[in-house]
């Protein structure tokens, strides 16, 4: 039995098949629905040495990937409206493994569902993988949505 869930969302197709999966064990359960999203700081300090890319300043990469994150928590807020599901969201910064595994132990949640976006073993082990950092390393039921 579930009382807490924390979804974890970054926009992606699989990520919005993630939080349908939450949605629907939030209401066979009758628990509380908490989603997160994460701008990578590790991606923002990469962009800002990188010469080939445009924009003037961290700042304003910032401010465009919050802006983008502020529409995915308030898109996912219409689709729990719509199913009537009630929700909880937050909007971090860090390492998205890292972050997750902490909110999910702040807020006492029980089972955190992740999408994994099918890389191949050789991605996985150059880039990582944030559903496998959560799987290993949290201490709570983790279900994971695959794309």
């Amino acid at each position: 039995m579930f009382r807490n869930i924390l979804v974890a969302l970054d926009g992606s197709d699989v990520s919005r098949r993630s939080l349908v999966e939450a949605v629907d064990q939030a209401g066979i359960w009758n628990a509380k629905l908490q989603a997160v999203y994460i701008t990578s700081t590790a991606l923002l300090n990469s962009l800002s040495t990188d010469p080939t890319f445009r924009v003037d300043n961290t700042f304003e990469m910032e401010r465009i990937l919050q802006k983008e994150g502020e529409e995915v928590l308030e898109s996912a807020k219409k689709y729990c409206a719509e199913k009537g599901v009630a929700i909880i969201t937050h909007m971090k910064y860090g390492d998205p493994g890292i972050e997750i595994i902490s909110l999910a132990e702040q807020e006492k949640c029980d089972v955190i569902v992740v999408a994994s976006h099918d890389k191949s073993d050789l991605d996985r082990l150059l880039l990582g993988s944030v559903s496998s950092f959560v799987v290993t390393h949290n201490k709570v039921m983790t279900l994971v949505v695959r794309g």
